[in-house]
């Protein structure tokens, strides 16, 4: 079964070097699944502004026809030669009966459920700060340790992938890190309930990101999917 579907999705180079963020939309005309993905390649060397896009589109184009886990740890096999740059990801599958969407992720990219009345995160980082917030109970004040990373898309393995299902009738907002951590979370919030559109928000996601206190801005990424509820007709 077909599923309703609006996308919007924007970037935005940051300060750092040619852009490393990606993101891929595919629809299987097989499974009537259509896959969205962000991915924020490491650094900002030739391979990994290279092999971004491609990590995207293989995880939707593998993702809409074999799920979302296989569609995440297709994009990492091409990170599995040493010596290669990693990256990290999110992506979400619809589910081919309209029923709304699965989502996994390796890293620190981030999946948010908008409900039309609050903004929740659905993933979590895969990083040492992360880590050591929920074992203190709170936020670690070293915003250095966000750059360790635990699971990436090179490192992913079936034990060590998040798996979260999402509803239809929701709207789901993925997120490189240039956008959630250089845009204020209440920020975020009013962003997502002023903009109806997706491509409106995605937009001013990217555009709402700032520089952080050593001046540099990090590329920003944001794709927004309506998962519409399926009509009883259908």
């Amino acid at each position: 079964m077909d599923q309703d579907l609006r996308i919007g999705a924007a970037t935005r180079e940051g300060t750092g070097g040619p852009l490393a963020d990606a993101t891929a939309t595919y629809r299987s005309a097989l499974t009537g699944r259509t896959a969205v993905a962000v991915v924020d390649g490491m650094g900002h060397g030739e391979d990994v502004v290279r092999l971004a896009p491609l990590l995207a589109e293989t995880a939707v184009r593998v993702g809409a026809v074999r799920g979302g886990l296989a569609g995440l740890l297709s994009a990492g096999l091409l990170l599995a030669d040493p010596g290669h740059p990693d990256a990290v990801g999110v992506l979400a599958v619809t589910r081919s009966d309209g029923s709304g969407a699965e989502l996994v992720w390796a890293g620190d990219c981030r999946a948010w459920r908008w409900d039309g009345a609050v903004l929740q995160q659905l993933t979590t980082d895969h990083n040492l700060a992360a880590y050591l917030g929920r074992a203190a109970g709170a936020e670690v004040p070293v915003h250095a340790l966000a750059d360790f990373v635990g699971v990436t898309l090179g490192s992913a393995v079936p034990a060590t992938v998040p798996f979260v299902s999402v509803p239809a009738g929701d709207r789901l907002v993925l997120t490189s890190d240039g956008v959630h951590d250089q845009v204020k979370a209440e920020v975020l919030e009013r962003l997502v309930r002023e903009h109806a559109d997706p491509q409106a928000l995605a937009e001013v996601l990217v555009a709402a990101a700032e520089p952080g206190a050593d001046g540099c801005r990090d590329d920003a990424t944001a794709v927004v999917l309506d998962l519409v509820q399926p009509s009883a007709e259908r």
